[in-house]
């Protein structure tokens, strides 16, 4: 076991995780459990907040090593408000998932880090993209990722409409972090979800326990 756990840490730590993000008629939904895990079995936290604010209307969650997201984050989230402060109004989400998408692209050797990035901006209102891992950029309408979705694809292609309302667009969010939780040892813990409008931000923390129940639970 000892040996284990060392040969584990050499891995370092990572975000064994389920990440969303889900548009709705008028806004934006992202959403994560909260563990972090070494090794891809070990759970080594459970309280990680893997949902990065990086401008007022704009946020990232974050899969894969957690120390080369962290980073990449922090740097991202100093260009992308200077390049605010430069034109002068806030930033279109499209302008952030460029600056995350050069900074994996730049450094796809070294990093192992994959993001979504959502908001909402003046422009085209809520929009999604996916920032893989070596810099590719996709734009979507929703997008799950992390160890745990592969367990909800079925889930997430057969239950997701175009236009939903804030309330159906809230409850998919949270069927598909429970039913990842329910099959993916490393996923778990509570479910963070950031609600995205053009009125601004809305934080909503859901304790597993208070989480839809399905039938194998």
């Amino acid at each position: 076991m000892e040996r284990h756990l060392m040969d584990s840490q050499i891995k370092g730590v990572s975000t064994g995780t389920t990440i969303l993000t889900v548009t709705f008629n008028g806004g934006v939904i992202i959403g994560s459990d909260s563990r972090a895990s070494i090794g891809g079995s070990y759970v080594s936290s459970k309280t990680i907040n893997k949902l990065i604010q990086v401008h007022d209307r704009i946020f990232c969650c974050i899969a894969g090593s957690l120390a080369d997201a962290q980073a990449v984050t922090k740097a991202a989230k100093f260009q992308i408000s200077f390049h605010s402060i430069q034109m002068e109004s806030p930033p279109l989400v499209k302008a952030a998932a460029s600056v995350l998408k050069e900074l994996c692209y730049n450094n796809k050797e070294e990093l192992q880090a994959g993001f979504i990035t959502a908001g909402w901006d003046r422009k085209k209102g809520p929009q999604v993209y996916t920032v893989a891992l070596g810099g590719m950029l996709l734009s979507q309408p929703f997008t799950i990722g992390g160890s745990g979705s592969t367990y909800i694809y079925g889930y997430a292609d057969a239950k997701y409409k175009p236009d939903m309302s804030k309330e159906e667009c809230l409850q998919f969010a949270k069927n598909a972090l429970a039913l990842a939780m329910g099959r993916d040892n490393v996923t778990g813990g509570v479910a963070h979800l950031v609600v995205i409008t053009e009125e601004g931000v809305e934080h909503v923390v859901i304790p597993g326990d208070k989480l839809p129940k399905f039938h194998d639970e």
